[in-house]
C-alpha cells in the first residue's frame, strides 16, 4: 500500500490517491471522489499492511480513515537490518529484484484531475512489486535471526507515528528549545503547544503560525505585552494581530501551569556533558557493532540513544527489546567496570570482561 499527497500549504496532509495491490490485483483509489471511511475495518482488522517508509501514510490514514494501519511491515525499517540505510523505493526494487523503478515527476500535481496515464502508471508502480519484496526481506532477516527485531521496530514506528503530534511534545521537535532549562523551557514548551494547536485549528503548517526561532526567542524573552512581544526576534507583524498574539501571550503567562516533564529529562540534560567522554567511546564501538552485523548504524542507535543509554535513562530505545539485547546489555557491563573497551590488533575495537 502507498499514497500519493500534499502537505505544502496545509497542516494535515490531503490525500490525492491511494494505491493497494494484493496477490490478486491492484486498485488505485481516489480520496477526492471516494469517502473512505469503509477502509478503517480493513485496516483494524488482522491484515498485514505492507509499506515503504510509512511514516506520513500512517498520518494519511488518521486522516481520511480515521485509524491507522494495525499490523504494518515498514519495507524502507527492515532493509535497514540487512544494512541497507534508509533506502529508496526504488534502491530497494533494484537491490532485490534487480530493476529500478520508473523516475516519475518529484513535482508532479496529485490533486490535479484527471490524472495522466503516466501518473496512473507510476502510481501503481510503487505497490506492483511490493508484496514480493515484503517476501524476500523476511526470508533473509529470518535466516539471520532479524525478523522478530524488524516486526517489533515496524510495531514501534506505527505507535510513534500514530501519536506524533501531540501537542504537548510539539517542544522536542525544535532543537534549540530542547537545550532550554527553567522558565525558558516551560515557556517554549507552552508557546510550541498552542502553535501546534493553531496550525491545526486553520490547517497550515506550523512554520506559518510561527517560526521556530520566534518560539525559542519568545521562551527566552518572556514577553508580557504586545510592545515586548514586538521587540522579540523572529515575530514580526502578522504575529502582532488578533487572536494571534493574544495565543501566545496566553501561552506565556500560562506556561507555568504545565504538567512537570519526567525527572530523567532535567537530569539527563544535565549530564551530558559529563557523559561526553563515555558517549563517544560508545558511539565508536556501536558504529563499528553496526558495520560487522551489516545493519544501518541508524537503526542500531543514535547518539540520543547512546546519551540517554549512558545516563541510565530507562525510557531509552537501548534500555528494552532487541536494542537491549545487542547493545544495551554489553554497555551496562561496560558502564559497570565489568567490561572493557580494546583494540585487537587490527585496529578493531572489542568489548573484553575485566578481572577483578
Amino acid at each position: 500500500m502507498d499514497t500519493e499527497f500534499h502537505r505544502e500549504r496545509t497542516y494535515f496532509p490531503k490525500a490525492a490517491l491511494i494505491q493497494i495491490a494484493w496477490s490478486g490485483g491492484l486498485v488505485l483509489l481516489d480520496p477526492l471522489e471516494l469517502d473512505l471511511a469503509p477502509l478503517a475495518a480493513l485496516l483494524e482488522s488482522e491484515t498485514l499492511w505492507v509499506m515503504h517508509a510509512a511514516g506520513q501514510d500512517i498520518e494519511v490514514f488518521q486522516r481520511v480513515c480515521g485509524t491507522a494501519p494495525r499490523h504494518l511491515f515498514d519495507t524502507q525499517l527492515a532493509a535497514g537490518f540487512k544494512g541497507m540505510s534508509s533506502p529508496s523505493l526504488s534502491t530497494l526494487h533494484q537491490h532485490e529484484l534487480g530493476f529500478k523503478l520508473a523516475k516519475g515527476d518529484r513535482l508532479t500535481d496529485w490533486l490535479a484531475r484527471p490524472l495522466t496515464e503516466s501518473q496512473l502508471e507510476y502510481a501503481a508502480s510503487d505497490v506492483a512489486h511490493l508484496l514480493e519484496i515484503h517476501d524476500r526481506l523476511t526470508t533473509e532477516l529470518d535466516e539471520r535471526g532479524r525478523l522478530a527485531w524488524a516486526v517489533a521496530e515496524c510495531g514501534e514506528l506505527l505507535a510513534r507515528e500514530s501519536t506524533r503530534r501531540v501537542p504537548e511534545d510539539a517542544w522536542r521537535r525544535i532543537k534549540e528549545a530542547r537545550s532550554l532549562s527553567g522558565e525558558a523551557r516551560l515557556v517554549a514548551r507552552s508557546v510550541a503547544a498552542w502553535r501546534e494547536r493553531r496550525a491545526a485549528e486553520i490547517d497550515i503548517p506550523v512554520r506559518h503560525v510561527l517560526p521556530d526561532l520566534a518560539v525559542v526567542a519568545i521562551a527566552q524573552k518572556v514577553p508580557a505585552t504586545r510592545d515586548a512581544l514586538k521587540k522579540v526576534r523572529g515575530v514580526d507583524g502578522r504575529h502582532l494581530k488578533g487572536e494571534t498574539a493574544d495565543g501566545i501571550l496566553n501561552a506565556v503567562l500560562t506556561a507555568a501551569d504545565l504538567p512537570p516533564l519526567a525527572p530523567d529529562v532535567d537530569r539527563r540534560q544535565g549530564r551530558q556533558r559529563d557523559l561526553r567522554a563515555a558517549v563517544t567511546l560508545v558511539s565508536a564501538w556501536v558504529a563499528q557493532l553496526a558495520r560487522d552485523l551489516e545493519m544501518d548504524p541508524a537503526l542500531v542507535g543514535t547518539r540520543s540513544d547512546i546519551e540517554a543509554l549512558v545516563g541510565n535513562d530507562k525510557g531509552s530505545r537501548m534500555a528494552h527489546g532487541w536494542r537491549h539485547e545487542l547493545v544495551g546489555e554489553p554497555v551496562e557491563e561496560l558502564l559497570s567496570g565489568r567490561a572493557a573497551l580494546a583494540f585487537d590488533g587490527d585496529g578493531e575495537l572489542v568489548l573484553v570482561p575485566r578481572n577483578g
